[in-house]
């Protein structure tokens, strides 16, 4: 583990941050590659791999709530931390910081709302239809 003036180097297979803990500040990809898992029960589900330029953990910054995943360094990878006070800092700047974001954060909802739709489309519709039910 390095410190160095741009942000933390995570050796390969090195945790972030772990789902359950409190979060108080977002990530910023430097280098690197990491991978964003959730645990369930004894096992992983893996959601998504980012690399140099990504982001994760902004929830945090709006609200203070436990982290919903785990982050882990797939290779060494140096991440900056970003917290509320600095974020706001910045915003106040640079305001496309806030658009490019919030662009972000609406790409990966729309992503969600198709792997959503894709799973449900997996579902007959009678299934969904206590009419079409059999006895």
């Amino acid at each position: 583990m390095e410190t160095g003036d741009l942000g933390r180097v995570y050796q390969a297979g090195e945790t972030i941050v772990r789902q359950g803990e409190p979060g108080q500040c977002m990530y910023v990809i430097q280098s690197g590659q990491v991978v964003v898992v959730q645990e369930k029960a004894q096992s992983e589900v893996p959601l998504a791999v980012l690399n140099k330029g990504d982001f994760f953990g902004e929830m945090a910054l709006f609200e203070r709530e436990a982290r919903s995943a785990t982050v882990r360094a797939l290779e060494d990878s140096r991440v900056l931390t970003v917290d509320r006070k600095t974020f706001l800092r910045r915003i106040q700047e640079d305001p496309s910081i806030a658009f490019r974001l919030v662009e972000a954060m609406s790409r990966r909802i729309r992503e969600l709302d198709q792997e959503i739709s894709r799973i449900k489309s997996t579902f007959e519709v009678r299934d969904f239809n206590p009419a079409s039910k059999r006895p």
